[in-house]
Parts: structure tokens; C-alpha cells; sequence
């Protein structure tokens, strides 16, 4: 027996985005974000193995590129439109990581490539912020670096909050009004933007909320790369609501 196809074949924009093995607040999130695109647009995930945040031998070498290549190749064969490292390592290891990171995984799989910390580039160039409020779980020599780093960008780190945690798979335990009460602290010094830097975090819930209390934009690591990603896609990320003002920011970009 056979059937005739009358309906059109589904074929949205997908995105494959690369994900630490311990993360487990990035894949629902993000999937909630592209929720209201229903089938013209989808995120798909790939993993390798990263348990630990600090700047010892064997953190260090989780990032190392033979890993992220292999699981880039294995997302290549769903025919994503974009992949994207969704991940934060650059804001210590310096944003150059990250572009020559995209720059074999575009070489590997022929796919055009993009990350978390790339995204952050863009947004605060787009914005021009200058004076940055920062938010992580990270150790003191991870968030050290991270305000070096974005202080040879001309971007200040003018208050951040910090919870001296390494574990990466503990970073989704601590509940959304915990990162909340951290981002309200570093409001007090009234920057132009607050960064959530973790893509295993939960700041996002709570972005909107702080937002409309302080009038300072919150940018959460899994929402500022979900906007670039649709924005890269040619999807309008305004569509998406209720995870805060970077959606918005996103699609007015030039």
C-alpha cells in the first residue's frame, strides 16, 4: 500500500549547539526559547565531557578541541542551518579561543559556526556597554580573569557576585531566586548591562522581572546565544517573550 504526501515536508532551521556533559539547565531552557517558532525552527544538542570549572591541568583540557570537533561532527549529520559552541570558556581563556574554535568546526563539518561568548561580543558592541555588572557560580581565578578579559575589551566590571563553586553539574542545583539575589546585588552600582556568564545557570526566569525593577538589561548566557542563534538563522527573535529584553535587543541589532 502506499500513500500520497499532499501536506509539505517539514524542514525548519535547526541549530546544533554543543553542550558540556554536566549541563542540565541549557537544553530545556533553550528549548522553551525556540518553543514559539513550533516546527520552523528547533535546537538540537551534542555534548562532551566537561565536570569541572577551574583553571587546573584537567579542567583545562576539556576544552581542548578534538572533543568539541567530534561531537560538532556528529551534529553535523542532523543538517543543522548553524552550530554553535554554547558555552562560556572564553570569558577566561580569551575571545580568540572561541574564533579559532569556529573556525575548524566550519572547516570539519561545513556548517557556519558561532558561540555564547561570541554572541556577548556582539551585544555589548550593539548596546556599548562600557560599565558591566557580572554574575557567576565560578571560582575567585575564573572570575579574575573573566573581568581581565573584558577589561582589555574596554568593557568595566563594575560590581560582580560570585558563588567560588567549580562543580559545573552544581551550577543548575542553585534555584533561580538565588542567581536573582545575586543579580540585584550587582544592580546597586547601576551598570549598563548585567551578564550572567554560565550556560548551566538559572538566571533567566528571573531576568524579566529584574529587568522591569531596575531598568537594567539582565543578559543570561543560554538566552543571549538562543537570540543570536535565531538571529544568525534569519529568524526574528523578538517572537520570543517572558526571558527577558535580549530577544528584543537581538532583532533590533543592525
Amino acid at each position: 500500500m502506499s500513500f500520497s504526501v499532499t501536506a509539505p515536508l517539514i524542514d525548519g532551521a535547526r541549530v546544533g549547539m554543543l553542550t558540556p556533559s554536566s549541563n542540565t539547565a541549557l537544553e530545556p531552557y533553550t528549548a522553551a526559547m525556540f518553543a514559539p517558532f513550533g516546527d520552523e525552527a528547533s535546537a538540537h544538542f551534542g555534548r562532551f565531557r566537561v565536570v569541572e570549572i577551574s583553571m587546573s591541568e584537567a579542567s583545562q583540557t576539556q576544552f581542548q578541541n578534538a572533543p568539541i570537533l567530534e561531537a560538532a561532527e556528529r551534529l553535523a549529520e542532523a543538517h543543522p542551518r548553524l552550530i554553535a559552541w554554547n558555552g562560556t570558556s572564553a570569558s577566561w581563556l580569551g575571545l580568540d579561543k572561541d574564533r579559532a574554535l569556529c573556525a575548524e568546526i566550519e572547516h570539519v563539518t561545513g556548517v557556519p559556526a558561532t558561540s555564547t561568548m561570541l554572541a556577548y561580543d556582539r551585544i555589548f558592541k550593539g548596546m556599548q556597554v562600557k560599565r558591566l555588572g557580572l554574575v557567576t557560580p565560578y571560582i575567585g581565578e575564573i572570575q579574575t580573569r573573566i573581568i581581565a578579559n573584558y577589561a582589555a575589551q574596554g568593557v568595566e566590571t563594575v560590581a560582580e557576585a560570585r558563588l567560588e563553586d567549580k562543580g559545573n553539574y552544581s551550577f543548575a542545583t542553585y534555584p533561580p531566586e538565588q542567581v536573582g539575589a545575586m543579580i540585584e546585588q550587582v544592580a546597586a552600582a547601576k551598570p549598563d548591562a548585567i551578564a550572567i556568564v554560565c550556560t548551566n545557570f538559572r538566571g533567566a526566569p528571573v531576568a524579566q522581572r529584574i529587568e522591569a525593577e531596575t531598568g537594567i538589561p539582565v543578559l543570561d548566557s543560554i538566552a543571549v546565544t538562543a537570540a543570536h542563534c535565531m538571529r544568525e538563522m534569519g529568524l526574528d527573535p523578538a517572537r520570543v517573550t517572558g526571558w527577558g529584553s535580549v530577544f528584543q535587543r537581538f532583532s533590533d541589532l543592525p
